[in-house]
């Protein structure tokens, strides 16, 4: 199903390094007719980085969409009832996103945006980007993947070598996971390569 005139949530969470592999297909949804509103937790906002500055992401990604950043949980609630949008994505998911996620826990405006959108039975498509994905918070991804309403985009290893738990999203599927998602579809496969994905 095609992203033209969907209303679709962009979360994004606090790995930073993922960005530039993220901003990319934020731009991809827009140019095919999406309406994309950005919801932010705070360490996005307010967090400088070797990556760059919170305050530069938050006036790119509002110059990308078109759309002021959601940056509250009071903001983001509305996103259910009121508001309501078609797909929310989370690119990045870190895993202490994900680990509240999975386990109900709502303290910022991309969780609560999350959670707005799944009490309407939308779906919820997130890329994850953990250092832990094969460590301690394995249970947690294995939550997520068996729940109803949430789609993953494509993920793998990203240095089976150097980094053996870490998993990371392959970010050049997010449009495609989407498109499915709409339809009730998971994007198969759902475990790649990552490392082979330059």
């Amino acid at each position: 199903m095609s992203v033209k005139g969907k209303r679709i949530g962009f979360g994004l969470t606090g790995s930073h390094c993922t960005y530039d592999a993220v901003f990319p297909e934020i731009e991809r949804l827009v140019n095919e007719g999406a309406d994309v509103i950005p919801v932010v937790t705070s360490t996005v906002k307010n967090t400088v980085t070797r990556f760059g500055d919170g305050e530069d992401w938050i006036q790119r990604i509002e110059e990308v969409t078109g759309n002021k950043v959601v940056d509250t949980i009071v903001k983001a609630e509305p996103l259910g009832p009121k508001l309501p949008l078609d797909c929310m994505v989370i690119a990045p998911l870190t895993g202490n996103s994900m680990s509240k996620f999975a386990n109900a826990m709502t303290d910022s405006p991309v969780l609560m945006a999350a959670k707005a959108t799944l009490r309407n039975h939308r779906p919820v498509v997130v890329g994850i980007s953990t250092n832990d994905a094969l460590g301690l918070n394995g249970v947690n991804l294995m939550r997520l993947i068996s729940a109803k309403d949430i789609y993953f985009i494509p993920f793998g290893q990203d240095d089976p070598e150097k980094k053996p738990k870490s998993m990371v999203a392959r970010m050049s599927h997010l449009v495609e996971t989407v498109e499915a998602a709409l339809e009730g579809k998971q994007l198969q496969p759902v475990v790649v390569e990552k490392y082979q994905d330059n």
